[in-house]
Parts: C-alpha cells; sequence; structure tokens
C-alpha cells in the first residue's frame, strides 16, 4: 500500500505507510460477564439534507441504527443520546427522541442492551426555575422508561444555571430519583465536556462537589444501578467507587485512563460507559473477554495501546473529541461520509484528523485498511495535502 502524505501541526508533512492487515476483531463472541460495558454512540448526520448549523439536525437514520447493531453484534451495550450523540451540540430534544424511540425499538429486535440519556434540553436557553428544570427531566424520563430502555440521569446546564447551592440538587435529583420505576445510572460529567456544567453539585470545589454527589447515592442507592463519572481524574473515580453503596456500580467515564480503570485492583473495578469505545468497540468487546478470562496482564496488552488514541481525541478543547469518532466511522466504513450533525467536522485541525487516522490504524482498529488509507487519501486532497 503507498504512503501517505500526512501534515503536522504548525506546517510541514511526513510520510506514513498504512498496514495492510486488516482488524481481527469480528462480530459474535461469548457474552461479556465480568463487566457491563456500554459504548456511546455517534449519530450519522444526512449529507444530502439542506441544512445551515442553526438548522434541526437531520439524521440519516438507517445508518445510524446500523452503526448500533454493529456495536451490539459484539456484545457491547449502547448508551443512547448521549454527548457522543452531539446532544446539547447539534441534536436538540425532539431529535433525541426519536433517536431514543428508534434505537429503543431496535434494540428489542436485536436483543440488543440499551440505556438513555435524560436531561433537560427542551428548555430554550436561558434562566429557568427549579420546578422548570424538574419538570423537564420528568418528560423526558417518562419517554425513556416508556421505550423500556433504562434511564441514564444526565448533568444539567439549567439546573448548573438554577441551582443556588448543594440543597437544590439534593432536592432535585431526590425528586427524580424517588419517581423512576427502575435503577437508574447518575452521570456527573465534568466541564472539560461541558464547559456551562462548570460548578456542578453546587461548587467548583471538586472535593465538595463530591460529597454531595454521594450524598445523592447514598440516600437513594436502591434507586440507582450506577454512576458514571466523566471526570477524567483516575484517582476521584477511584475514590469515589470505594465509598459508593453496595450493589451500586461504577460505570468509568474517563477516556483518558479507561484500562487501568476497568482492570480494576484488590479492592474493587470500574464497568465502562465511554466514548471511546464507539471507534474501539470490536476491540473492546475482544480486552474484556479476555478480562473475562481472569487475565487481566492480556487485557491490559489490547487495550493499553488504544490509550494514545483516545488522549489524542479528547484533548483540550474535550468537548469536540465527537469530531474524531465520526472520523474514524467514516474511515472504517460504517459511513459513507464525512459529514456531521451542525457542521461539526471542521471542529478539529487536518492535523488533528491525519494523527487520529495514524494512531487508529496503527492500533489494528480498521477491517479493511485499504479503504481507511483510501479515504483519508481523499480528505487530504481536497484539502490542499498533495499526495
Amino acid at each position: 500500500m503507498s504512503a501517505l502524505t500526512l501534515p503536522v501541526a504548525g506546517g510541514g508533512t511526513y510520510s506514513y505507510t498504512p498496514r495492510t492487515e486488516p482488524s481481527s476483531y469480528v462480530a459474535g463472541g461469548a457474552p461479556l460477564v465480568s463487566r457491563t460495558v456500554f459504548s456511546a454512540a455517534h449519530v450519522v448526520a444526512d449529507p444530502y439534507a439542506d441544512t445551515s448549523p442553526d438548522s434541526p439536525a437531520a439524521v440519516d437514520w438507517d445508518s445510524t441504527l446500523a452503526f448500533r447493531r454493529h456495536l451490539w453484534s459484539h456484545g457491547l451495550g449502547v448508551a443512547e443520546a448521549m454527548d457522543t450523540a452531539q446532544r446539547g451540540m447539534g441534536l436538540d430534544w425532539a431529535g433525541a427522541a426519536e433517536l431514543i424511540r428508534r434505537s429503543a425499538a431496535e434494540a428489542k429486535a436485536v436483543g440488543g442492551t440499551i440505556a438513555c440519556g435524560v436531561g433537560t434540553d427542551q428548555l430554550t436557553p436561558g434562566e429557568h426555575d427549579l420546578a422548570a428544570v424538574t419538570a423537564a427531566y420528568e418528560e423526558q424520563l417518562a419517554l425513556v422508561e416508556e421505550t423500556g430502555a433504562q434511564a441514564i440521569l444526565m448533568a444539567s446546564r439549567a439546573l448548573a444555571a438554577a441551582a443556588s447551592g448543594p440543597e437544590d440538587y439534593l432536592a432535585t435529583y431526590g425528586h427524580l430519583l424517588r419517581q423512576a420505576t427502575e435503577p437508574v445510572v447518575l452521570h456527573w460529567l465534568g466541564p472539560m465536556f461541558d464547559p456551562a456544567l462548570e460548578g456542578y453539585w453546587g461548587t467548583s470545589d471538586l472535593d465538595a462537589a463530591t460529597e454531595t454527589f454521594l450524598e445523592v447515592v447514598a440516600a437513594h442507592s436502591d434507586r440507582i444501578d450506577g454512576i458514571k463519572v466523566s471526570l477524567l481524574d483516575a484517582q476521584r473515580e477511584i475514590d469515589l467507587r470505594r465509598r459508593l453503596p453496595e450493589g451500586v456500580r461504577c460505570y468509568t467515564g474517563d477516556d483518558f485512563n479507561y484500562p487501568e480503570l476497568i482492570a480494576g485492583d484488590a479492592q474493587g473495578f470500574s464497568h465502562a460507559l465511554l466514548g471511546i469505545f464507539d471507534p474501539l468497540g470490536p476491540l473492546a468487546a475482544e480486552a474484556v473477554r479476555v478480562l473475562d478470562t481472569g487475565d487481566r496482564e492480556g487485557f491490559r496488552k489490547l487495550l493499553d495501546p488504544t490509550v494514545e488514541l483516545s488522549r489524542h481525541l479528547f484533548e483540550t478543547p474535550t468537548r469536540f473529541y465527537k469530531t474524531g469518532v465520526v472520523l474514524l466511522a467514516w474511515l472504517a466504513g460504517h459511513q459513507s461520509h464525512f459529514t456531521m450533525v451542525g457542521g461539526l467536522q471542521s471542529a478539529r485541525s487536518l492535523p488533528h484528523l491525519a494523527r487520529a487516522y495514524q494512531l487508529a490504524d496503527g492500533v489494528g482498529l480498521f477491517l479493511d485498511p485499504g479503504l481507511a488509507a483510501t479515504r483519508m487519501r481523499a480528505l487530504l486532497d481536497v484539502n490542499g495535502v498533495a499526495q
């Protein structure tokens, strides 16, 4: 396979020869048993829709659902309508509601595991009182429960703006958890993923915020399946999971440190609900099957080499990691184009995307390396990098 000329930040190029061996991670295999693993899946935009960044999202439903079937075929659960699906960054509540309905129905049809995000993004930007925030949460919780999917109570920009202190979080989450019909996943998303969530749980002091968060969990542990922690702080997550009530799981959302957190230590481990498991799905599933045999070293041998790719995709500004995720889905052949809801394909630089391609190819993510190289060459050509 001929070499590609890839750009580097600040100017200049280098030559990269793609690998020729296809990915060996095929669908099927034994169910995952030692860890519960969700991939937060992206949506596929409709490239033929005549839209603008201010328009409602135009989704290619066939390709979007096909990608979810791909994840289920490898034994992963799907975390639907989360930030990886551009929730709050191009996908509005109407689009998210339709996504939840369609994906939940598809999960029932194929026997896939699904959990869906519950938030408050139907509220217009601006100030809202706590009653309005609570009502918005209730509307979304009811929809998710009607579909039969598990609910993920996501962090709310509106609640962050309306709450005057920790007591407002305790009251709001307590009200919602008391009416949940099935145990939910409680999600703490850090401001690196969404700057509007700065000061969540009533303070920017993470130690104090942790205490409020744990107070919610302790008071309603019978209504909480687990917590998802997305703070990119491995030690804080470890400390948190060691303090959880019995029966409440920790789902790592740490896209920087997931191998060590999932592998765990003598005092416990994390399950997973990760955006990086969108492109890594087949490899991640194979790694967990190795872990199921008790082979922690083999698990780390498979998953550790992917961390450099993940840290690259999630580098600052972290909220734009979705662009690299969709790039890799296109290169891997899961969709026919590199177009995103809201035009977000422009959110990362060409050198960033080129590095993402090289790292993904280097760890053997592509079932068809030739297709990935051809598509990457086309992207480089249209952006003026002579090949």
